[in-house]
């Protein structure tokens, strides 16, 4: 097997989405393909008790806790936890622009206090062991990326940040909405192939709008170290994570997105054991075999029936059947 780190690809941290039943599906799909939690806040892991928010499967590893908050001290203890949970690396969310983490003070605010970023990423690191990374903007609203994103960048390494990941976007903190911000501002991939160039030593993933292994591939045979991809891995999953292994990190062989379907299937009769609910799994299941034949059948079986109060793994092995039929057909 090669050694590539795990980061070399990622699933970007995506709140509402990344939470631990997508996690178990994508680590079917990928076993090196690094795995990000949605961002979890500080204040809900120090002030308000929710440990609960920590809990994963050993299944899901390598798998990475994503932070949000700008409070020094807090952050480390929570940092804390997250490294006794098990987690092998604790990122720092400098990217997120909605009203509620701005209101918070932290997320891509932050990119206009890269001092206090660096204090942040500084107390973590002093409390622990596993790689305290950050994920940033190019920019927010009037900034120059040209001017702001290298003194950000020499601040969080001066205070020994080792890898980060940067979205190619500036975020619009006035005007556009999250969803607004992930599509409207430019891309400036560029922008971040010149900041490899400035800090050679830096480990660089570049993430937003890439949308498949080729161009991931392109981006890391230009010289950046990692490739963080989003939406494209949560809504078409088998076309980014089921050859992740093989494209990405030259092992061989590749998942199989039906197998998958039948391994999940075990998870789901624990799941509704302890309560759950099916719909609760399913719903990151739907874009599984986008393009296919026999997809649409498959959305809806799942969509029209996971919310019932009965509905138990035959569900998911009844919408299989669309996908099977076709593919014998």
């Amino acid at each position: 097997m090669n050694s590539f780190p795990a980061h070399r690809l990622s699933v970007a941290p995506m709140m509402d989405w990344t939470d631990r039943h997508c996690r178990y599906l994508h680590r079917l799909l990928s076993k090196r393909t690094l795995l990000y939690t949605e961002m979890v806040t500080s204040a809900a892991l120090i002030r308000g008790g929710a440990s609960h928010l920590l809990e994963h499967s050993d299944a899901e590893y390598p798998v990475a806790l994503q932070l949000g908050g700008s409070e020094p001290a807090e952050l480390a203890q929570a940092a804390k936890l997250g490294e006794a949970a098990g987690y092998c690396e604790v990122n720092l969310n400098v990217g997120c622009p909605s009203d509620r983490v701005q209101s918070g003070s932290f997320g891509a605010i932050l990119m206009e206090q890269p001092a206090l970023v660096a204090d942040c990423v500084s107390e973590m690191q002093a409390h622990v062991s596993v790689p305290v990374t950050v994920k940033c903007r190019i920019g927010v609203d009037d900034q120059d990326p040209e001017e702001i994103l290298p003194e950000f960048l020499a601040r969080i390494v001066g205070a020994g940040c080792e890898r980060i990941s940067i979205h190619a976007r500036k975020a619009w903190l006035q005007g556009l909405s999250p969803k607004e911000n992930r599509d409207i501002p430019p891309l400036d991939y560029d922008l971040v192939m010149r900041m490899k160039g400035l800090f050679p030593n830096l480990d660089i993933s570049i993430n937003g709008g890439i949308t498949s292994l080729t161009q991931a591939r392109a981006f890391l045979e230009a010289g950046l170290d990692g490739v963080m991809i989003g939406r494209a891995a949560y809504h078409d999953p088998a076309a980014i994570l089921c050859m992740a292994d093989q494209v990405i990190f030259g092992c061989e062989g590749q998942s199989v997105p039906e197998e998958a379907v039948l391994q999940m299937l075990p998870y789901i009769e624990s799941h509704l054991k302890q309560g759950g609910k099916l719909g609760q799994v399913t719903r990151h299941m739907l874009g599984l075999f986008t393009g296919r034949p026999g997809a649409r059948a498959w959305r809806r079986v799942l969509s029209e029936g996971a919310h019932r109060a009965n509905a138990g793994p035959e569900l998911v092995e009844q919408a299989l059947t669309h996908i099977l039929q076709r593919d014998a057909a």
